[in-house]
Formats: C-alpha cells, sequence, structure tokens
C-alpha cells in the first residue's frame, strides 16, 4: 500500500511502486483531469505538480512520490496562482479540443508562482515542452499575461 498526499488529502493505493503516477491517479483515484498524451514525457498533457513544481506523471514511478504532495488540475483552482489562470483561460476562451489544457493550465501556474509577471521568452521557455494539436499557442500566451495582470 503506497501513501499519497493528492490534493491536500491523504490517500491509499494498493498499486505496485513501478506503477507511473498517471495511472494511479486516473485509474485508481479517479482523477481523469490528468490526462494521457504520449507516456514518454514529451507532450505535457500529463502534468501535474509535486511540491509545486510541474512533472509528468506518465513516467514518474508512483513510488518515488514518497511524502511530497501532488496537486491535479482538479484542485489548482484552489490555489491563487491557479485560480488566475482557469480564469484567464475562460475569459479569452483558450481551448479548442481541451485535451492537451490541464497539462497546460499547470505548466501556466507554476510558471506565475516563480515568475509573477513573465515575458514572452519566460513562457516560451517555461511551455516549451507542452504540446497542443489545436495550436492554441498564441491564446495560450495571451491568457497567461491576463492571468499575470490579474484581470
Amino acid at each position: 500500500m503506497i501513501a499519497l498526499t493528492i490534493n491536500g488529502e491523504a490517500r491509499q493505493a494498493d498499486v505496485p511502486p513501478d506503477m507511473p503516477l498517471l495511472w494511479v491517479l486516473r485509474d485508481v483515484l479517479g482523477l481523469t483531469g490528468t490526462k494521457y498524451g504520449c507516456g514518454i514525457a514529451q507532450c505535457g498533457a500529463c502534468t501535474v505538480h509535486m511540491d509545486g513544481r510541474p512533472v509528468r506523471s506518465c513516467v514518474l514511478p508512483v513510488g518515488t512520490v514518497g511524502s511530497r504532495a501532488i496537486t491535479t488540475i482538479e484542485a489548482i483552482g484552489e490555489e491563487p496562482d491557479g485560480a488566475r489562470v482557469q480564469k484567464a483561460w475562460l475569459d479569452l476562451e483558450v481551448i479548442q479540443c481541451g485535451y492537451c489544457q490541464s497539462g497546460q493550465i499547470m505548466a501556466a501556474a507554476a510558471l506565475l508562482r516563480d515568475i509573477p509577471h513573465p515575458d514572452d521568452s519566460d513562457i516560451d521557455a517555461a511551455l516549451a515542452g507542452n504540446i497542443c494539436r489545436c495550436g492554441t499557442y498564441v491564446r495560450i500566451r495571451e491568457a497567461i499575461k491576463h492571468a499575470a495582470a490579474g484581470v
């Protein structure tokens, strides 16, 4: 049995320690907001926060998480930066198909926590590993700036 802290709650999962965190979140705990994309940490759809830092849950063995706190898209709106990012996403209608957006939002919230007023190069660097097949990059960038302005 593996003990985890997910979205502020103590959880237990009877899974092998080498199981990727993504499968524990989605298939064992029922938190389906985090998406499976490529399975090799290249697309960012599976991004969650571990102690506030973005990580790719599709390649992170759950046995390595230990006592570190995991935050998923289901709870990022409870944090100030996450709430501003989610509001900006809605205000600017960023989403097209939506599949990558949970990972994009997680990466953007982590960026704003580290750099409250990012420029284009900061945004490009922070979200470089998050791929959007719909090509909403211009709207994502504008939403991050919108969130940074606190509008």
